[in-house]
């Protein structure tokens, strides 16, 4: 019994059960992947076939040309030799293209596949994994990570194919001309074998760190790039140098030790091939010599041998090259198996809204700690406009993106007309809103496709008559290409307030019941602002609109307004109940407009 459990030693066998061992990923990655390919790997395993019999008869023909040409002269022989030899190597390099053609095909397919597959796991990500995620990071697993998953198999379908059976039909050759010599050869395999072993755990751990150096590479370059107006005007070149100095200065470091590491199993491979060979050479040429054996059958032996060294020195670097490789396969199915915490729930169904009440119940919430809502209440009546407004800080964002359901709550309730918004599906909740933020993001496609992303099906009518209700018709017919015009990667090519612009004519062609407006007409100057919230005004009639406003004075006309602090609702009211009252809405006009307490001033105020 007790043999039995130290048979069942699971240290002992962990090697192929750990799910993040080379066996294992190995397998998975093998069977999503073989199984649609298989027809196409079975033709390249022909080819492969083809390239391993062509070695191994270039060596078994050694035999004939020395004993027929050389030691016969048989001057006949001389031109069928030449033949044979002419076809071996013709057969060789017409396989050898068909395997690469076949395996490069297969190899582009996969990495498209993987990224696609990559990508759209990313994009069912929750807010919270992007919170916690870089950029760089993300554009790493996804580029490197499809590129060494295609590495991998190529690697072990060459490796375990070509390799593998050129090796075997050279041993064969080896062992049909002289088994006692075969023996003397293949004694190097063990040590071999045992050496490379010892290297695979160190490659693993430098290219672990080699990866996590190349994401900050990134992350720095993409920091650089997007906070190019922050980097220059605080003269910060220095210091992203220096970052950048530092993690690829790590990824020379370790790709050096790492390369030195995998360099060692050459001279170990040299060393014992040079043993083996000189062993071969001084018992063969002894044997020929002294004993008079076929001198023919020990040059098809020497052939067979040195040209076995190549396809063994590839199978024993295998491991090595592996554990270097499945770094970016290991961290590239840790994002396909990080499934979204936030799902639509068993049963979800369709939102449907009547009349767009939503109401806010005890809610309680935080990013981590502390909390940013703690047991917020508040109703936005149906077809009202309700201001949320307070400190920075306060949680009037974070109501936004609750929502929309960016997040969940920890506790708590948010219902939009008695609809538990958890109990409906996620599409049909955002169909049913329209925002425009302060942050206002554009595509890097056109104008006329940055509008449509409120309504795809919009026609370009319907595109157009937004844009003039948001008062960007103008500008947008003033620019090469008009509505055919690229607004540049984040909207480059446009100010803030015609990028602001933008998105409120999304929000318009949208035409959803619901209207999350943050400071949506923060970047424009009086004139445009004027206009456009005369087409606000016109779009939040009969619809729920929820406003965040920093400048009081755009929320005067709200239904009603809700003041936040700590996250919670401390006063409600309209503009003229609240001033009215000593409390913190009437001490933040106060502050925002440099109002006195004089009964005249206050008045004036009130209106």
């Amino acid at each position: 019994m007790e043999g039995r459990l130290k048979l069942h030693n699971p240290a002992k066998w962990q090697v192929w059960t750990d799910p993040e061992g080379t066996v294992q990923l190995v397998k998975r990655l093998l069977v999503e992947n073989g199984r649609a390919y298989a027809p196409k790997y079975a033709l390249a395993f022909v080819f492969m076939a083809f390239v391993a019999g062509s070695t191994a008869a270039s060596a078994w023909i050694m035999k004939d040309v020395i004993n027929e040409v050389f030691v016969n002269k048989d001057p006949a022989m001389v031109y069928v030799i030449a033949a044979a030899v002419l076809v071996i190597f013709s057969v060789k390099g017409a396989a050898s293209y068909g395997q690469m053609i076949v395996l490069s095909r297969i190899g582009n397919s996969i990495v498209a596949r993987l990224q696609k597959r990559l990508f759209q796991r990313l994009t069912q990500q929750d807010m919270s994994y992007f919170d916690r995620t870089a950029l760089g990071d993300l554009a790493v697993r996804i580029n490197q990570g499809a590129g060494d998953a295609r590495g991998v198999i190529d690697m072990i379908v060459v490796t375990l194919g070509r390799d593998l059976l050129t090796l075997i039909g050279l041993v064969f050759v080896m062992v049909a001309q002289d088994p006692l010599l075969s023996v003397i050869a293949l004694v190097i395999m063990p040590p071999a074998v045992i050496g490379v072993s010892l290297l695979v755990r160190r490659v693993r751990k430098h290219a672990k760190s080699q990866f996590v150096s190349s994401t900050r590479i990134m992350s720095v370059l993409q920091e650089t790039a997007l906070g190019i107006r922050i980097v220059k005007a605080f003269g910060v070149e220095p210091e992203m140098r220096r970052r950048m100095d530092s993690a690829v200065g790590d990824v020379e470091k370790q790709a050096n030790k790492i390369a030195a590491l995998s360099a060692r199993t050459s001279p170990l491979m040299e060393t014992l091939g040079g043993f083996a060979v000189g062993m071969v050479i001084l018992y063969g040429g002894y044997s020929v010599v002294e004993l008079g054996k076929d001198p023919g059958a020990f040059f098809s032996f020497i052939t067979a041998l040195l040209l076995a060294y190549d396809p063994a020195r590839r199978l024993a670097r295998l491991q090595v090259n592996l554990s270097k490789s499945l770094v970016g396969v290991r961290l590239m199915y840790e994002l396909l198996d990080d499934h979204p915490a936030l799902v639509d729930a068993d049963g979800a169904a369709e939102l449907a809204v009547p009349k767009g009440k939503v109401v806010i119940e005890e809610v309680r919430f935080s990013y981590g700690e502390p909390s940013v809502l703690s047991g917020l209440s508040m109703v936005a009546e149906a077809g009202k406009t309700t201001a949320l407004v307070g400190a920075s800080g306060a949680g009037k964002s974070t109501v936004f993106a609750l929502l929309e359901r960016f997040y969940d709550v920890d506790r708590g309730s948010i219902t939009i007309d008695g609809q538990n918004i958890r109990d409906v599906t996620v599409e049909s909740l955002r169909r049913n809103i329209a925002v425009v933020t302060q942050d206002t993001f554009l595509f890097d496609v056109s104008i006329r496709d940055n509008i449509a992303l409120g309504r795809p099906e919009a026609t370009f009518d319907e595109i157009r008559q937004a844009a003039i209700d948001a008062n960007a018709d103008d500008f947008i017919m003033e620019m090469p290409g008009g509505y055919d015009a690229p607004a540049g990667e984040g909207g480059g090519r446009l100010s803030g307030g015609q990028r602001q612009r933008i998105a409120i004519a999304r929000a318009m062609l949208r035409n959803a019941p619901i209207l999350l407006l943050d400071e949506a007409t923060s970047a424009l100057d009086a004139e445009s602002e004027a206009k456009v919230q005369s087409a606000l005004k016109r779009l939040m009639e009969g619809r729920t609109t929820l406003v965040i406003a920093h400048r009081l004075s755009t929320v005067r006309d709200a239904d009603m307004i809700q003041v936040f602090d700590r996250g919670r609702v401390i006063e409600n009211g309209t503009h003229q109940s609240l001033f009215q009252q000593d409390g913190v809405y009437r001490r933040l006009c106060e502050l925002q407009f440099q109002e006195s307490r004089k009964p005249d001033t206050e008045q004036s105020a009130a209106e």
